[in-house]
């Protein structure tokens, strides 16, 4: 029986390995790329490492376009919609998870069906609203629409559903007051759900291409995936080693920000998923 267990131990672990390096079979294709001189990009059989090294193309980038505009403007607004969508998921699902009030499951399955709705919905309205309060070509106009972000507030209820609701209730009777219950003892509890929604929101705000690609016209105003649009465009589809140096700078705040929580990612994700 033990050799048995053992035997299907290893079986998966070798099965995550393939798994693995299937998956980063791409990223090491993309930084082999970008180390590597114009002249070596086409050679056929292609080389699995760069022959002659070289960092000349960090540096290409960042002169030949205003990447460090794209950049300025990308954090801006990944943060700029992740802290107060998260503000608002917290908020919003600690109210759908400890508080009664008439219509609240009627109200939370309307907000949870926003999800199925695409984006190319509802991108002609957005797009409207963004010009009649003159938000268009402007960073607001892509900051503003996150600020409220239904998946968040389905994990974040979920989550408290796991939370005993005696530690409410003996902060209440010591006097807290209903917003500090919230600062003090549902935020702190909140970590690992916390790193899962701002991670989720984070990418997907970095991400973003479609209504960034629609509301912006200005080059100076672009985020970071309209910037790289413009590669292809100044440098042509043979200049793969600056395309994929581009590529491989713009992930860094990405992966950054998964290393930053990546303590409390997975174990969020596990129940704030699962809990009913």
């Amino acid at each position: 029986m033990r050799y048995k267990v053992l035997g299907k131990k290893f079986i998966k672990t070798i099965i995550y390995i393939i798994i693995a390096v299937i998956f980063l079979i791409p990223f090491w294709w993309m930084v082999v790329t970008s180390l590597k001189p114009p002249q070596e990009i086409l050679l056929y059989p292609p080389t699995l490492y760069p022959r002659d090294v070289t960092i000349k193309n960090y540096f290409d980038i960042f002169k030949k376009v205003q990447l460090i505009t794209f950049f300025k403007n990308s954090i801006i607004t990944a943060f700029g919609v992740t802290t107060v969508a998260v503000f608002s998921c917290t908020l919003g699902g600690y109210i759908f998870a400890k508080f009664s009030f008439r219509g609240k499951n009627v109200f939370f399955m309307f907000i949870l069906s926003t999800i199925m709705v695409p984006l190319t919905v509802i991108i002609i309205p957005l797009y409207m609203m963004a010009i009649a309060v003159g938000l268009k070509n402007s960073l607001l106009a892509l900051i503003i629409p996150g600020w409220v972000n239904a998946l968040g507030i389905f994990l974040i209820r979920n989550y408290l559903a796991s939370i005993p609701d005696s530690y409410i209730e003996a902060a209440r009777i010591d006097g807290c007051s209903e917003f500090m219950i919230y600062l003090r003892i549902i935020l702190p509890l909140l970590k690992p759900a916390l790193a899962a929604i701002f991670i989720f929101i984070f990418m997907a705000n970095w991400d973003s291409f479609f209504w960034p690609l629609i509301v912006i016209d200005d080059v100076s105003k672009r985020t970071l995936p309209l910037g790289l649009g413009l590669f292809t465009q100044a440098f042509g589809v043979q200049n793969w080693n600056l395309i994929m140096s581009a590529t491989l700078v713009s992930i860094f705040p990405v992966l950054l920000v998964f290393l930053f929580f990546q303590r409390y990612f997975i174990k969020g994700i596990s129940l704030s998923g699962l809990k009913e």
